[in-house]
């Protein structure tokens, strides 16, 4: 295969994974409002995810890091309502895009519709990253309800994303 037909399956695979991964983060946010509802019907107390003090989610915070320095001055509570939502989306989209460009060079990688790459995602993002940056409790302050919740949002993420992924790549 030459240079320039492999680099169009890749930049092909990147488009149809950031579709995939922006679907896939309005499926994951679905997922954990009915897993939240389910919880409280069944008489559990539901724990904000990714907090950390403030009251503000890890998305939130993320915003909140970008965007003051740039506006030079805090997020209204108006802007981080739709803010924290775009961090997610742009996160999901970015993690779907590179999922969908790897996937061209790396045909096994959809093995499992992806599950192997939610799996590490939520171990690399929510475990690992999020804590580190401090904008979580430490994986070991959370309570193990808040780990399964991720875990399992984020494999319902993947199978979304590889679902939309190899639809709209047989497109292009």
């Amino acid at each position: 295969m030459s240079e320039v037909n492999a680099n169009g399956k890749v930049w092909k695979g990147a488009v149809a994974g950031l579709v995939g991964g922006l679907v896939a983060s309005f499926v994951m946010t679905q997922f954990q409002g009915v897993w939240s509802a389910a919880g409280e019907a069944l008489g559990q107390k539901q724990s904000e995810p990714q907090q950390k003090n403030d009251g503000d989610d890890a998305t939130v915070k993320t915003a909140k890091a970008i965007a003051e320095p740039i506006l030079n001055r805090p997020l209204k509570k108006s802007e981080k309502k739709s803010a924290g939502p775009m961090v997610h989306y742009a996160f999901g989209g970015l993690m779907g895009a590179a999922y969908g460009a790897a996937s061209e060079v790396m045909p096994s990688s959809r093995k499992w519709l992806g599950l192997p790459y939610g799996a590490a995602l939520f171990v690399g993002a929510d475990e690992i990253a999020v804590p580190a940056l401090g904008l979580s409790e430490s994986p070991e302050k959370t309570p193990m309800s808040m780990h399964l919740n991720g875990f399992v949002s984020h494999l319902v993420y993947a199978v979304s994303l590889e679902t939309v992924r190899r639809s709209v790549r047989r497109v292009l």
